[in-house]
């Protein structure tokens, strides 16, 4: 029996990165319906109560182009998480969550960081590291599409615009890097061709047959049919109504 293929769409790949997107989205529409401000449940570097950041900071966003830039690709990366390592997607998004808020309240500068972009930094980080570390053609794949979309993220890992938080940028990319390596082992094999199984025989292979000793290939024809025994013989059928018909074969003679 074939083992089922690990990477299967379910409702999880879809309804997870819907809900995360929702969630952010409500947040914004009720500090904008009710005029108040969640900044300060940001992340708050080396103060006790900026540690609160730690968990709310993703859900918040300073305004509407702040909001929109990073819903977009963190819809895209963890839905390509949640597809790709579904057995891991909860662990790498959780304990990436923890340690990006963490490095960020370690290394930011004194001010309330705010948004989603670490997130975005950790699952783009986790995407492109475990790929090129599993082998397999499909997150290799993956890794280079992450790379094509999103790969000029990386000059947003240093201070170049000081009213962007490149300290949780940068947490997020190191986060994602370490879960990569920590998942190093827990890869989706790539599938065996039947020539690559110990059990495979090459004299027993259909397709290997068509090809000679030098490998060129041969046109393979059926044999011809055994040849009619030269004795006379007769053969009784019985038809419909009990009526017995009587077939007498002979071999015709041969022309010079």
């Amino acid at each position: 029996m074939e083992k089922a293929s690990p990477f299967q769409f379910t409702t999880g790949v879809l309804g997870y990165p819907v809900l995360f997107v929702l969630l952010i989205w409500i947040v914004f529409w009720f500090e904008v319906r009710f005029g108040v401000s969640f900044n300060d449940f940001g992340v708050r570097p080396r103060e006790i109560k900026g540690l609160r950041g730690i968990l709310f900071s993703p859900f918040i966003h300073g305004d509407l182009k702040h909001l929109f830039n990073n819903t977009i690709p963190l819809f895209v990366l963890s839905m390509a998480l949640f597809y790709f390592y579904k057995r891991i997607s909860w662990q790498v998004l959780l304990f990436g969550l923890l340690l990006t808020g963490i490095l960020t309240w370690a290394i930011g500068r004194p001010a309330n960081h705010i948004g989603a972009s670490g997130i975005i930094y950790m699952l783009a980080a986790f995407l492109f590291f475990k790929g090129i570390f599993s082998k397999h053609y499909r997150l290799v794949a993956l890794s280079l599409i992450v790379v094509f979309l999103y790969g000029g993220m990386l000059w947003y890992v240093t201070p170049i615009n000081p009213e962007i938080s490149w300290e949780g940028h940068l947490s997020g990319l190191i986060s994602g890097f370490t879960l990569s390596l920590i998942y190093r082992t827990k890869i989706a094999k790539s599938p065996k061709y039947e020539w690559e199984k110990p059990e495979y025989n090459e004299e027993e292979d259909l397709f290997m047959q068509h090809f000679d000793e030098n490998g060129n290939f041969v046109e393979q024809r059926p044999e011809p049919p055994e040849p009619i025994d030269d004795s006379t013989f007769q053969e009784d059928r019985e038809g419909e109504a009990g009526v017995t018909y009587r077939y007498h074969y002979r071999k015709s003679e041969e022309k010079e």
